[in-house]
């Protein structure tokens, strides 16, 4: 049985367990089930008010198990959409889990994108107490990540023009940004010097959610409910900047406009959140990272255009251009956003 027929067969369940509505909306309409998403890293099937979710093989059991764990604990309600009963299973061994239905944000209407309640949820995230939790919860895999997508890079497009630009950016990270060396503790600093950039951090023990984007978000109850942040695949514990390093690294390339910048931004530290303090320069902790998700989703782009055999597009090259001004920027100066 194919991964797409057993997972509609999960949804299909997760949507009937009881106190649920039967015969659920979907089968009172006389409704397939149908496919949400088809990747390598994750296939999601929805039944009426239910997902099912076939999680990226060689997914890690026991750092699945202290994800899904932590989605469900009552310090996470309000902030992580909690997953559904369903008893324990795999597909192709692949882990299977199932999650109530939530409306995500519309693609076609940028406006009304939730960057402030991104940016809130974010600080919630990054503001619990893992202590509280139960563990041991697996370390956020930033750096990893971005190490894992010059992989793919090279072994598919590692011919490409643009992939030396890239792989030159990659080497301007340190090698903990790179996933090569543990995190050094730098020394502290003077009272009156500011910390060196990328360096220092708030905190580096935050639960983070590990892939923010806004396809991480939906309304729970659908259609009008609140937002919650979705997929915990990559939930850990570390460096909260890395949470922000994305939507900071699209800002820097010229793809997220100053005003949506300072809107989720400052939504986040107005609700304390402790990646970046509030009274100095955030890019003292945001610029390695932002620097590195840079050079990340520009070896994915430049990869996916090369497997699919088609000329890079223009969102493709504003990131490989932003990995070229890190190429050029002096060793001393930060990776200065655009004014």
């Amino acid at each position: 049985m194919s991964v797409v027929r057993e997972l509609a067969l999960a949804a299909r369940s997760a949507a009937h367990l009881p106190g649920a509505r039967h015969p659920c909306a979907a089968c009172r309409r006389d409704e397939d089930e149908s496919v949400l998403a088809d990747r390598d890293d994750g296939v999601v099937v929805r039944h009426g008010e239910a997902v099912a979710k076939a999680h990226a093989p060689g997914t890690d059991p026991s750092g699945h198990r202290a994800r899904l764990a932590v989605a469900s604990h009552p310090l996470l309600a309000g902030i992580l959409l909690p997953p559904l009963p369903l008893d324990a299973q795999d597909v192709h061994g692949r882990p299977v889990t199932a999650w109530p239905y939530g409306v995500p944000v519309d693609p076609e209407d940028p406006d009304a994108a939730p960057w402030e309640e991104a940016g809130v949820l974010l600080a919630r995230l990054h503001r619990v107490d893992v202590t509280a939790l139960p563990g041991p919860l697996p370390p956020m895999r930033g750096p990893a990540k971005a190490a894992r997508a010059l992989a793919r890079m090279e072994s598919v497009a590692g011919e490409h023009p643009a992939a030396a630009v890239v792989r030159r950016a990659w080497d301007r990270l340190p090698a903990w940004a790179r996933g090569e060396t543990p995190r050094a503790e730098p020394p502290s600093p003077r009272a009156d010097a500011p910390p060196p950039p990328g360096e220092t951090s708030p905190t580096r023990d935050a639960l983070c959610h590990g892939d923010l984007h806004l396809g991480q978000l939906v309304r729970h109850p659908a259609p009008s409910g609140p937002w919650l942040l979705i997929d915990v695949d990559d939930l850990g514990v570390g460096d909260p900047a890395w949470d922000l390093a994305r939507p900071a690294a699209w800002y820097a390339a010229g793809l997220l406009s100053p005003q949506v910048w300072q809107r989720f931004l400052g939504a986040y530290t107005a609700e304390q959140g402790p990646a970046v303090q509030t009274d100095g320069d955030p890019w003292h902790q945001l610029d390695v990272p932002a620097r590195a998700l840079t050079v990340q989703t520009a070896a994915l782009s430049l990869a996916r255009a090369v497997a699919e055999k088609r000329e890079t597009d223009e969102v493709d090259q504003m990131m490989i251009d932003a990995c070229a001004r890190i190429v050029d920027l002096p060793p001393e100066l930060e990776f200065e956003p655009p004014s």
